[in-house]
């Protein structure tokens, strides 16, 4: 296992040449005579992650001596449009370069990771073995495969990329649903910002075990807010064949995307970008972002203008509407009485995930595209959009405290971009 760059910090910020530089040194120290390389950056969901502009430097670099094929890493999110392609990835790529992963039918099993396993990882939760499936195309006899993508604290993993790009960006449904439901029954709050977490060994488990023979190299992003003009920079980026470059990107991330306070806080706002957050599938990083720092009997008010529907796959959307965010001990029941949810676990999971379980208010603002009444169906509370907006203008709030007519809040205007917590959790 290899690390091949190793850059970055709190303060670092990449430019485009240092980072095409080390783009390349990547791609060269693999030591793969390159014919045919495979892509696996993410969706537009991880806009920022620089991602897009890594594959397309890429493709600018080889496509005139080397077929490259591009499969974004969808998981179970919805298939990307020409419009999301260009907005993630640029207009120079032929949209004939992509390819779209379907992760209920285009997979292949590999082999299974044993019940005694994830028995010993849920403590005894759980008794399950689980599938370990990823899509065929990888099989297809690419000199090199790239998985691309964003080192950044994550609900289900603890801190999102490496392995879980492989087994749940373009895995199948069994590992997908079990490994979320792990993450579920093994406790929110002391998995999110940590690198070293049950559903990352069973990730870790299923691409060594089983895909040990493949070419993937990883390349991995940090980012985070750039103070001084309110964007994003790249605090550093990481790549190698292994779990040293993803462990030092973890390292940067909790630095980076981790805001410890030392109180709760009463009340806070979050906005969810439309061109990124259609679901509450998506736009829930809002609750879990936020959960470990709302206080007892607190507030969390999610303004959400693009939202229309609440999964990105259909199978889960039905689910979401059927048995609604209801907190975990509804939850766990529901999937003791029915199939289909058994059948979907990772639905389960979000559904554990998305709700408060009583201790804070969530309220939903939709714009056109949902209706209150339909916020409502699902556990959550909502409000007017365009009310909310009028008494909280996100153009005149800056990412943390504010006083709004004399009401102190919390403003964040992008969930997906780190961790809101207490510092006594992180200890």
């Amino acid at each position: 296992m290899a690390l091949f760059e190793s850059k970055g910090g709190a303060n670092f910020a990449n430019g485009d040449d240092e980072l095409e530089k080390m783009v390349v040194s990547t791609i060269e120290k693999s030591g793969c005579k390159l014919r045919r390389m495979l892509l696996l950056p993410p969706d537009h969901t991880r806009l920022n992650s620089y991602a897009g502009r890594i594959t397309e430097m890429i493709w600018e670099r080889y496509c005139s001596s080397c077929q490259i094929d591009i499969m974004p890493a969808l998981g179970t999110h919805s298939p990307m449009g020409d419009a999301q392609l260009e907005l993630m990835f640029g207009a120079k790529i032929p949209k004939s370069a992509f390819r779209v992963h379907d992760w209920r039918n285009d997979v292949v099993k590999l082999g299974t990771v044993p019940a005694d396993y994830i028995r010993e990882l849920s403590q005894g939760r759980l008794d399950y073995a689980v599938a370990v499936e990823v899509n065929k195309l990888l099989f297809d006899g690419y000199d090199l495969i790239v998985s691309i993508g964003q080192v950044v604290p994550h609900e289900v993993v603890g801190m999102a990329n490496y392995t879980k790009n492989i087994m749940v960006g373009v895995g199948g449904s069994d590992i997908i649903n079990k490994s979320h439901f792990l993450g579920a029954v093994s406790n929110l709050e002391t998995i999110m910002g940590h690198a070293d977490t049950p559903v990352r060994r069973l990730f870790n488990y299923g691409v060594d075990h089983f895909l040990g023979d493949l070419p993937i190299v990883y390349m991995q992003t940090v980012m985070g807010k750039d103070p001084a003009t309110g964007g994003m920079a790249m605090r550093g980026f990481f790549s190698g064949t292994g779990g040293d470059a993803f462990e030092r990107a973890a390292a940067l991330a909790v630095e980076a995307n981790l805001t410890l306070l030392d109180e709760p806080l009463k009340k806070v706002i979050a906005y969810l970008d439309p061109e990124e957050f259609k679901s509450t599938w998506l736009g829930n990083k809002a609750v879990y972002r936020t959960r470990m720092a709302i206080a007892d009997d607190g507030d969390l008010i999610i303004l959400a203008p693009g939202l229309k529907e609440f999964g990105e796959d259909p199978g889960n959307d039905a689910l979401i509407r059927k048995y609604g965010y209801f907190g975990t001990p509804h939850t766990l029941k529901m999937v003791e009485e029915n199939a289909d949810l058994r059948a979907g676990l990772g639905a389960a999971a979000h559904l554990i995930h998305g709700s408060s379980e009583g201790r804070f208010r969530i309220t939903y603002c939709p714009g056109d595209g949902m209706s209150m009444e339909m916020v409502r169906s699902v556990g959550f509370e909502a409000a007017s959009l365009d009310e909310m907006m009028k008494k909280y203008n996100v153009a005149s709030l800056k990412d943390g405290f504010n006083t709004v007519n004399g009401e102190p809040i919390f403003y964040i205007s992008n969930p997906a971009l780190g961790l809101w917590a207490l510092k006594r959790s992180f200890k």
